[in-house]
């Protein structure tokens, strides 16, 4: 299914889709590097509490809203004629990444709040590693939408 009168704004999806993107990728870089910061200060100290408000903004006035849009700007793009050839198969790898990326974005979400209740569950090490997570899934999707390999 497609809808015909997306068609004339196919850039302007195309761009804000982008837009949201690079801000949605920015906060998912940026916050398991504020974790790994936030392991090494003790609980409940000032530079807990200011880690705390850093990553409630990050994550609700720049990720959440970020994702949505990229989400939604996406979306339309697929429903805009002509935009996906469905008969080729890189469109999977693009879903595939995109579902690793929003569940990449909910396990931050869920480690803010345990953050704000001074919880570590993960070590800084643990933080660390997954911070790698994010570029992956990054060259999955970039591969996919630009190469289109299959």
């Amino acid at each position: 299914m497609t809808l015909e009168f997306l068609t004339p704004w196919y850039l302007w999806l195309k761009a804000a889709h982008l837009v949201a993107d690079f801000a949605w990728m920015a906060g998912i870089f940026y916050l398991p590097r504020l974790y790994v910061y936030h392991t090494q200060v003790a609980p409940g100290s000032e530079p807990s509490e200011l880690f705390k408000k850093m990553e409630r903004l990050l994550l609700r006035a720049i990720m959440n809203p970020a994702m949505v849009a990229a989400w939604i700007f996406g979306l339309l793009l697929v429903l805009t004629p002509g935009v996906v050839d469905w008969g080729r198969g890189w469109w999977h790898g693009k879903v595939f990444g995109l579902l690793g990326m929003t569940l990449f974005h909910h396990h931050l979400g869920y480690a803010r709040k345990d953050f704000a209740a001074d919880q570590r569950r993960h070590t800084e090490r643990y933080w660390r590693m997954v911070n790698e997570v994010p570029t992956l899934l990054l060259v999955l999707i970039v591969i996919m939408v630009i190469v289109k390999p299959f």
